[in-house]
């Protein structure tokens, strides 16, 4: 167990980022199940900016890896092209 108040106060800032994190996390993850669901494709069209700016804010904030949000952005594209 920690020791000093610096080291407290950290693990407490952990916790709440680690749940923060969590939550946007799996915000994104049903944003993109509704988006690979999606039959219609004017909707799937719609959607996808609002998905790819989600994906590409989590990256910038480190939640996810760059690599796998371009992985990710990729594959919903071709999957909306498909459409």
């Amino acid at each position: 167990m920690a020791n000093h108040q610096s080291s407290k106060k950290r693990i407490r800032q952990d916790e709440k980022k680690r749940l923060e994190n969590k939550y946007y996390a799996k915000t994104m993850r049903n944003a993109l199940k509704k988006l690979r669901a999606a039959t219609e494709k004017e909707a799937a069209v719609a959607e996808l900016p609002k998905v790819t700016s989600m994906i590409d804010r989590l990256a910038k904030k480190n939640v996810i890896h760059k690599n796998k949000a371009s992985n990710l952005k990729a594959s919903l594209a071709s999957h909306v092209n498909k459409l």
